[in-house]
């Protein structure tokens, strides 16, 4: 079997590493790729941009491909498994109507809302004037959004009713996610302790893979502006097999069946969806994305033991209800390395030291942002550079094994949080 990863970053190489573990893949081709893919046995990258449809199913044709897959969901969101579907050639990924959950956030809330899903109170604003009466009126902390794709920046959770105005006028005014940001939904503030819930879908079945948590602070203490992720590590003690079984029931399904009967848009592809677990235990939609988180897909390839290809190949053919995914019971944990400047825009190009593999199967570097030049060397590019991930008995040594690796690893300005998976430390025994 042939299969076609579209994608760049660290999800893409994840991916794709574990779908060339599968004995029944002969050849696993990533466009555009990075230069960790460039370096996997039976992985080929093939220079073809993420949303160059065209392109894509041209290749898929030619290359008679079995099986493709997207990482992010710019892809999707320009339509490829619409494309490929109606080619013949088989995908598994949100359609373009589906892809709305992501795309914009005041469909999703909208969606929740119609079907009763639990998730915070919020209003939708498209002037900076009522939007600013709104929180003067609430307070804060509250929850500030930008619309549409901002690349894990649009974000904002302001602790004050000063901050919380700048960025609706950051946004709404200076214009500062272009299209994205020409809407702000406004929510209401939740605490507790957040969760990654992913599940592969088939538009009917579903197939859970198992919850992550996920750093998007870009400081350590969980401080500082929103980032796409410094790290994330499974299990997550929080998610008790019953918390697991009422995600499942109030919020996984639902969402599927209300897309498929009263939406008309059959779901097919991963769901990810960002939980707040509050204080009652109750669990509450954060937010939908269409694809496999990232930093979470690292940590949760190395827990999979069982043929992630197969999985793919199951989620086309509408038979999910016949896999069973196995996983690793031990901990996993990812942790990000990226240029100081991250998440702003920055140039690339630092060369990179220190990328040799170990032989030691539960230690990986996955990369994200880069690139190898002619000469062999390897040079970061834009956005998160590497996610260096470990398998281990527990927290403590998954976290000894990460930061010992990551201090032999060099580039200009190089930056990282020395915190991730703190709250894990004084956490129960997980199930998942």
């Amino acid at each position: 079997m042939k299969v076609l990863v579209i994608g760049k970053g660290g999800r893409a190489h994840a991916m794709a590493w574990k779908i060339a573990a599968s004995q029944a893949v002969t050849q696993v081709f990533v466009a555009p790729g990075n230069a960790g893919t460039a370096m996997e046995q039976k992985v080929q990258n093939v220079p073809i941009g993420m949303d160059d449809v065209d392109a894509l199913v041209d290749f898929a044709k030619k290359e008679q491909i079995d099986l493709s897959v997207a990482g992010p969901v710019i892809p999707l969101v320009a339509g490829v498994a619409d494309r490929f579907e109606a080619e013949g050639l088989a995908f598994f990924g949100a359609g373009r109507a589906a892809a709305e959950l992501e795309n914009s956030k005041a469909f999703a809330k909208a969606f929740l809302a119609r079907h009763a899903i639990p998730t915070a109170r919020y209003e939708l604003f498209t002037q900076s004037g009522p939007a600013i009466e709104f929180i003067e009126a609430h307070g804060a902390p509250i929850v500030i959004k930008a619309d549409g794709l901002a690349s894990g920046k649009g974000v904002i959770v302001a602790q004050s009713v000063e901050e919380a105005n700048n960025a609706v006028r950051d946004i709404l005014d200076a214009n500062r996610f272009g299209d994205a940001g020409a809407r702000v939904v406004i929510e209401e503030y939740l605490e507790g302790e957040e969760c990654s819930f992913v599940v592969m879908s088939d538009g009917i079945n579903v197939l859970p893979m198992v919850p992550c948590q996920d750093h998007k602070r870009r400081d350590e203490g969980d401080t500082g502006v929103n980032t796409g992720g410094m790290g994330a590590y499974s299990p997550v003690a929080a998610v008790t097999p019953e918390l697991h079984a009422r995600i499942m029931h109030e919020i996984i399904m639902p969402t599927l069946t209300a897309m498929r009967e009263a939406e008309k848009i059959p779901y097919k592809g991963f769901l990810y969806v960002g939980i707040m677990i509050t204080p009652d235990g109750a669990p509450k939609v954060l937010e939908f994305n269409c694809r496999f988180g990232d930093p979470e897909a690292q940590p949760t390839m190395m827990r999979l033991q069982s043929d992630f290809a197969q999985h793919l190949l199951a989620g086309v053919q509408g038979r999910l209800d016949k896999e069973v995914a196995l996983w690793d019971d031990r901990t996993a944990l990812g942790v990000v390395l990226a240029p100081a400047e991250y998440p702003e825009k920055f140039q690339g190009g630092a060369v990179i030291e220190g990328l040799d593999e170990t032989d030691d199967p539960d230690l990986k570097l996955f990369h994200s942002g880069t690139q190898q030049r002619d000469d062999g060397s390897v040079v970061t590019t834009v956005g998160r550079t590497l996610t260096v991930t470990a398998l281990a008995a527990d927290m403590h040594q998954a976290r000894k094994k990460v930061y010992s690796r990551i201090e032999k690893i060099t580039f200009d300005a190089m930056y990282y949080r020395a915190d991730i998976g703190h709250r894990a430390l004084s956490a129960g025994s997980p199930a998942f």
